[in-house]
């Protein structure tokens, strides 16, 4: 009888302790023993939807920064303008989260760029900047790329829309060309915009990001769940994702490996490779075979998914807003005329479709609360005890939508970005690359992008939507990023 009484209160004892928060811990839902706040999250994104959703009920409950606990993860919720500049701008809040997910999609082991920090990261990050602005980034070579993707992406729907005859679905169709213009300088060649095996890969990194939220979902909260429930957990379907990636990358590097020439490297896989050679075996986890999948699988993934995204729902909005689409394309014919196509010269003077674009990704939020951040020590962040090893969620969504400051978020209304002479004006409260030491590192690439292919799509087509099919639904798919869901269209060429 001793015995079991003295069982049942060491285990009431770690019970009550499990659930303890610590000591100036923001505030947040009560937790669970073990579970945390696992189950109350899962039926609040059953109810609302949308991961970003329930980080703005919990906003809007308990204040710019909220505490809670996914299994063993300490997570912590940021939102409001003052809240998220502060975690962007310190460096102690500068980490990116170490668990089972990050780690597995790198081979079990920190490598890559996009989910490591310290030396190691700020080496991967200088020697990605400096070889990509070799082969062209920032300059007019890179401009070039895109100028002939964007070309081959019009006359491709030239033929394919016979005369605005064929409903095109057009949620995806920048994914190849987009893709190419970054493929260019890390791997030295472009894919046909038909290339089967491409669109593949494509389709299953989308799938993806759509598999669980930036937190890394239950797999990593809970890693053991990958031996007891290995499909419900996502361990499977990741696993299915990263095989092929793997498969894919490795196979681009030995090409790369088997025509190599030292000191005439042709893309930043020879470059790395070259690096390799010349550290004679002495590079540590830095620059080896493992880091160059995993950086180049980051680029890859990074590269694929947010800026045709952003593209993506643009054609949507351009659908559903023809008043904008025919002031957009009137200020293109008067800037660029008709005998010839849109360049990154032109931007200055497009001002309205610079400001379009900006809208699409206010209201778009493709990625509504960027990538996670993790303190680097225990921290105060607006008087709450950050502790060493939290991940941050960075709610960029609280800023993009906050009624106060743009008074109709809802509304897609690009004259927000203009002042009263017709010029771009810039907000503080419009950062969808985030800012900061871990400010997106292809944003250049993106701006450019953007603009190009959007400008050439409306420069060269009406959009419109086709007879006896439903408008699409601005509202989409959730996951890591947000990704607008299947639609068609009509597109029409412009004479």
């Amino acid at each position: 009888m001793v015995l079991f009484v003295t069982v049942v209160c060491v285990i009431l004892f770690l019970v009550c302790l499990d659930i303890m928060k610590p000591r100036g811990f923001p505030p947040g839902p009560m937790w669970l023993p073990v579970l945390g706040n696992l189950l109350w999250f899962r039926q609040q994104k059953t109810v609302l939807g949308y991961y970003h959703f329930v980080w703005s009920s919990l906003y809007t409950q308990y204040g710019p920064v909220v505490g809670l606990r996914l299994g063993r993860d300490r997570i912590v919720i940021v939102s409001g303008y003052d809240a998220v500049r502060d975690v962007l701008l310190r460096e102690e809040f500068d980490g990116r989260p170490d668990g089972f997910f990050f780690r597995l999609r790198t081979f079990g082991k920190r490598l890559g760029v996009v989910f490591t920090d310290g030396p190691g990261w700020l080496e991967q990050r200088r020697f990605c900047l400096r070889h990509l602005r070799k082969f062209g980034l920032g300059k007019r070579s890179m401009e070039a790329q895109i100028e002939t993707e964007a070309g081959e992406l019009v006359q491709s729907l030239r033929i394919q829309c016979r005369g605005g005859e064929a409903p095109l679905q057009l949620h995806d169709v920048f994914d190849v060309c987009v893709l190419n213009t970054l493929w260019a300088m890390l791997a030295g060649h472009r894919f046909a915009l038909d290339d089967q095996r491409l669109k593949e890969l494509l389709e299953i990194v989308h799938a993806s990001f759509r598999m669980l939220d930036v937190s890394g979902g239950l797999l990593n909260q809970m890693p053991l769940m990958r031996f007891i429930a290995p499909n419900s957990c996502g361990y499977k379907q990741i696993l299915g994702v990263l095989q092929p990636m793997w498969g894919f990358l490795k196979e681009t590097i030995e090409e790369h490996r088997s025509t190599f020439s030292r000191d005439c490297a042709r893309d930043l896989i020879d470059s790395f490779i070259e690096e390799m050679e010349s550290r004679n075996g002495k590079a540590g986890l830095m620059f080896n075979d493992l880091q160059l999948v995993s950086l180049c699988l980051d680029l890859f993934m990074a590269g694929s998914e947010t800026t045709s995204n952003t593209l993506g729902f643009a054609v949507m909005y351009m659908l559903l807003h023809p008043d904008v689409q025919s002031r957009a394309q009137a200020e293109l014919d008067s800037v660029v005329g008709r005998d010839r196509q849109p360049t990154l010269q032109d931007r200055p003077r497009l001002c309205f479709l610079e400001s379009v674009i900006m809208e699409v990704q206010r209201r778009a939020n493709i990625a509504p609360a960027a990538l996670p951040h993790r303190a680097l020590k225990d921290a105060v962040l607006m008087g709450h005890t950050i502790p060493e090893g939290a991940t941050l969620l960075v709610s960029l969504w609280s800023l993009h939508m906050d009624s106060e400051h743009w008074g109709d978020p809802e509304v897609f209304r690009p004259q927000r970005f203009l002042d009263d002479k017709g010029c771009v004006v810039q907000d503080d409260w419009f950062v969808p690359f985030g800012f900061g030491k871990r400010r997106c590192l292809g944003e250049m690439l993106a701006r450019s992008s953007l603009f190009l292919f959007f400008s050439s799509l409306l420069h060269n087509f009406s959009i419109s939507l086709p007879p006896g099919y439903p408008a699409p639904s601005v509202d989409g798919y959730d996951g890591v990023t947000l990704s607008p869901r299947p639609f068609y269209a009509k597109l029409v060429p412009r004479t």
